[in-house]
């Protein structure tokens, strides 16, 4: 943790939401002029596309039938460790881009599913702000978790993260059912080992919980609609947080546990809002201060 050179992450699986939490972060940095550095988990990744599907390929022929982005092989789990760790140090830090689609690629004259050479960042930044797989990472050779000073986990219950997983790889990337279920089974090992245990040391959860039947998710025609479920907001420090604000400003809240506030699903970015505006504000100050702006 840094008070000159905060850092912020989200973490969460494939299909969670965490781009959604993405632009709710955007619109708040946005508004109170805060100078992020965004960072995409996927740049992190070991192998370009085409690089991880021949050694998808081969680890099938070897019998291997885990393979997958979850897990340390495939993942440059020290370098992202190294660029919380510089960045928390003194603001700088070595990144890159991955770019998903012809269009990110474009700019870069390069083929989609590639990556932009590592480059350093700017000097000149209030935060760093990761969204991605593994922002919480703790193994025997790295603790990514202890850089963050925010540390944010989105996990719907894993019926919803399957619906929502199926229907943008079937509508957005053009993969078959059948492909994105068994990416899904391939995963499982290395989804119980490094992403679930993330959320063990995030400091905010929101887990978005439909109250429609998901039961067969891999039947679902659409993903149930942000009115079709609820939000629980779940706070592993809940000291300072202003619980009867929050359920006077988001209509039909309310208290589960002592340290878990529930909100309709529509009022999930309103409730983002209201909680992390303040957030940011106090760690701005602590910034200003600690650089001698105040």
């Amino acid at each position: 943790m840094s008070e000159k050179h905060p850092i912020i992450a989200i973490t969460g699986s494939s299909g969670a939401g965490t781009s959604s939490v993405t632009k709710t972060f955007e619109n708040i940095f946005r508004r109170e002029n805060v100078q992020a550095a965004i960072i995409e988990g996927d740049s992190f990744h070991r192998y370009d596309r085409k690089e991880m599907r021949a050694r998808q390929l081969e680890a099938e022929q070897a019998g291997d039938a885990h393979f997958s982005h979850f897990g340390p092989e495939n993942n440059l789990f020290p370098e992202l460790e190294g660029l919380f760790r510089n960045y928390a140090d003194n603001g700088t830090g070595r990144f890159r881009k991955y770019l998903h689609d012809a269009v990110e690629a474009k700019p870069y004259g390069q083929e989609p599913g590639t990556f932009t050479p590592w480059q350093e960042l700017r000097a000149d930044t209030d935060l760093l702000f990761y969204e991605g797989l593994h922002g919480a990472v703790v193994t025997q050779q790295v603790d990514i978790a202890r850089y963050p000073d925010l540390l944010i986990g989105v996990v719907p219950v894993i019926n919803l993260e399957w619906i929502q997983k199926l229907w943008r790889d079937k509508h957005v990337r053009g993969y078959s059912a059948e492909a994105v279920t068994d990416t899904i089974l391939r995963r499982m090992p290395d989804y119980v080992h490094y992403i679930c245990p993330q959320f063990a040391h995030t400091h905010v959860n929101f887990q978005r919980v439909p109250v429609v039947d998901t039961s067969n998710p891999f039947i679902a025609r659409d993903i149930p609609a942000a009115s079709e479920s609820l939000c629980v907001i779940r706070f592993a420090n809940p000291k300072g947080i202003d619980f009867p604000y929050l359920l006077s400003m988001v209509h039909d809240s309310f208290m589960s546990r002592a340290n878990t506030i529930v909100v309709p699903g529509g009022k999930m970015d309103l409730a983002m809002q209201l909680i992390f505006t303040p957030f940011i504000w106090r760690m701005m100050e602590r910034r200003k201060r600690a650089v001698g702006v105040l």
